[in-house]
């Protein structure tokens, strides 16, 4: 079991039950999924790019990326429905864990002037989403083998009713967030 799961377990149960005084440990939110996309809009002129950016996210993930396609067409941007337009990742269970310890603790620090995640990055439903400059900040990817530097959005999904719910569950795995 991950390092993070036996946290959940342990420690953060017991503390969410006690601040927001639930009747239930079901009643405790938990993390569901955490999707890391992304998009490139490059992809329409160089369908290359589409095989680097998605040997880059099985890399950092270990799962295999999904191409995602566009659901309109916008004659502004040469865009036709159907078009591949980026590749995510959705992962669930000890994948999941495993990913946002190493997000965490090994990517988000190895960011240049690394101050802090932003603490408004929420939905309004409890899920946060982050968004990365570069690929590279993962230490699985190998800066002579990548073509570009790409960006990436990692969205985490909880099952928390509201975005306070959602910060301190964060807080309490351990997510850098940025002094308010």
């Amino acid at each position: 079991m991950s390092r993070l799961k036996e946290l959940y377990k342990k420690e953060i149960i017991p503390a969410m039950m006690k601040r927001f005084s639930y009747r239930n440990v079901m009643e405790v939110p938990r993390l569901e999924k955490i999707v890391v996309n992304i998009g490139l809009g490059e992809a329409l002129q160089n369908p290359r790019a589409l095989d680097a950016a998605s040997r880059d996210l099985a890399t950092i993930t270990g799962q295999k990326p999904v191409i995602t396609r566009a659901k309109k067409s916008i004659a502004a941007f040469r865009l036709r429905a159907g078009n591949p337009i980026g590749v995510k990742v959705t992962l669930r269970g000890e994948r999941m864990y495993s990913f946002l310890d190493r997000l965490m603790n090994i990517a988000l620090p190895r960011q240049r002037d690394f101050r802090g995640v932003p603490r408004t990055s929420f939905d309004g439903r409890g899920n946060y989403t982050l968004g990365l400059q570069e690929q590279l900040v993962f230490v699985e990817i190998d800066y002579d083998s990548i073509d570009k530097i790409r960006g990436m959005e990692v969205t985490i999904v909880t099952t928390a009713k509201t975005d306070e719910e959602a910060r301190y569950l964060l807080e309490l795995f351990g997510m850098p967030f940025a002094r308010a």
